[in-house]
């Protein structure tokens, strides 16, 4: 039994490491371009940046069914069997739709760009900014279905190239577009950037599996299952990217683009930096988790087996990124981005919660229960859309981070207290005494924040930091063995 336990969290280990690995190399990589940005755009063309790049995912989760997101279920089903000739077929059902829902999205882009316009900005015409966007959205419905063909084939390999090769591509692009264009540089950038992924994505996804139109007849009538998989999905998405276009445009209409390039890069150093932990979720512990749906005891161990070894990895970043948020914001961006400084350090607190949410959240979509998965959802996004405009008018931007945690500490009650009654959810004592020391750390180096200075301050908040380090390199050592297995292979 605990050789079994000890293979279950190197096996979690391993491929939380693995994607969290891509995805902090893509992280340095962009926070290089975010740097550069930040200096040649400011404050305020960082904050257009945002508002246009947040409709065009709210354009592209609205329109594309799902497809990215349901197609990986059946073509890994087919895969597994080794049925080429049905893997094939569905192939092109899987392409079929994609280019539908590209077209779709580009229409839906264009009649709507007015509307767009209104809502978004409080000044000047952009309709035909979000009109020349439309392009982007058909790419990356196009990306989305061959990147769901190379996730069902199992070809993570070039799902982490084509990652590390678009964040490269998208520096070489933008930097100098921006140099000599500034902000009007932004439309053509995100265009730009949507060619180069679906390029690199239909690469190596062409080479897996070889583009044929014969027999492709008739194969939209067949997708429909898959599409129906998606729809719960896919209206999660669409509320949550409306959300988060909402309160952009929000700030900018109450505020102006400085504070929302503020609140952007807060919020990006935040939630979005530390999601690399998470994205092992999608790709690993998904499909582990769909294969035990049905017995809650091994539900509640590949939960909370997750739960700990994200728990463990992500609390240490968490710590050290509100410690250090004072020298990274002008570090990674400008001084002129100071200001995001406390609004940042309370935000990270949500992470925490997050971390102890997500697993959980699965559950629903892995027991196929979509409407609820829905509901959920949706309570989360109303409820951060009104915390954040009441914490902006109380609080301003330090509000909105605290508008955040809050958020998430909603989600948390609700997310848990659901799967608790309607599928016997349970903590397991280890989770809970982890997430209790951690966070106590974490609310500890929040503290200090608050109330300390100079030496003081880098002192105790450095020594919690390392406690929290400790902490968690103690107990993945004494589960998994892994710094002896190390030491063994490199002498």
């Amino acid at each position: 039994m605990a050789k079994e336990a000890d293979e279950s969290y190197r096996h979690v280990l391993k491929y939380t490491g693995i994607f969290g690995g891509v995805q902090g190399l893509n992280i340095v990589m962009g926070l290089v371009r975010t740097k550069l940005i930040a200096l040649l755009l400011g404050p305020s063309g960082m904050g257009l940046a945002s508002l246009f790049n947040t409709t065009v995912n709210f354009v592209s989760q609205s329109t594309n069914l799902g497809v990215a997101f349901s197609a990986v279920r059946h073509v890994s089903e087919l895969y597994d069997k080794g049925d080429q000739e049905a893997l094939e077929h569905f192939v092109k059902v899987i392409r079929g739709w994609s280019l539908l829902t590209a077209l779709l999205g580009m229409l839906v882009c264009i009649v709507v760009g007015p509307f767009l316009s209104h809502t978004t900005f409080a000044w000047g015409n952009h309709s035909l900014h979000f009109m020349l966007l439309s392009p982007a959205v058909g790419m990356i419905a196009i990306t989305g279905g061959e990147t769901a063909i190379l996730k069902g084939m199992r070809s993570l390999g070039a799902l982490a190239v084509i990652q590390v090769l678009a964040v490269v591509a998208a520096l070489v692009i933008s930097i100098p577009i921006y140099y000599f264009f500034g902000e009007t540089g932004i439309v053509p950038v995100i265009v730009l950037m949507a060619l180069a992924t679906m390029l690199l994505t239909v690469r190596s996804s062409f080479r897996l599996m070889p583009f044929r139109i014969s027999g492709a007849k008739g194969v939209l009538g067949e997708g429909m299952e898959m599409v129906k998989l998606g729809v719960a999905f896919t209206l999660a998405a669409v509320i949550g990217s409306a959300s988060e276009m909402l309160i952009r445009s929000y700030l900018n209409v109450v505020g102006d683009l400085d504070m929302l390039g503020l609140y952007n890069a807060g919020y990006m150093l935040t939630i979005t930096y530390a999601g690399m932990v998470f994205s092992a979720m999608e790709s690993d512990y998904y499909p582990r988790l769909s294969g035990v749906q049905h017995d809650i005891a091994a539900t509640n161990e590949c939960v909370n087996r997750q739960m700990e070894v994200s728990l463990l990895l992500l609390s240490p970043m968490l710590a050290g990124l509100i410690v250090a948020l004072p020298i990274l914001i002008p570090l990674l961006f400008s001084s002129q981005f100071l200001p995001v400084v406390e609004m940042a350090q309370v935000a990270t607190l949500a992470m925490y919660l997050k971390v102890m949410t997500l697993p959980v959240a699965y559950i629903t979509l892995a027991r196929g229960y979509s409407l609820s998965y829905l509901f959920l959802e949706t309570s989360y996004f109303v409820a951060f859309v009104l915390l954040f405009i009441f914490g902006y008018q109380q609080w301003g931007l330090y509000g909105t981070g605290i508008a955040i945690t809050l958020a998430h500490l909603f989600e948390y009650l609700l997310v848990n207290g659901y799967a608790y009654k309607k599928y016997g959810y349970r903590f397991s004592a280890t989770v809970s005494g982890y997430a209790i020391v951690q966070t106590g750390i974490g609310l500890l180096a929040f503290l200090v924040t608050l109330t300390a200075d100079g030496l003081l301050y880098w002192g105790v908040g450095g020594l919690l930091v390392m406690l929290s380090l400790g902490l968690s390199l103690h107990v993945l050592r004494r589960k998994t063995h892994l710094w002896e297995r190390l030491i063994h292979k490199i002498f």
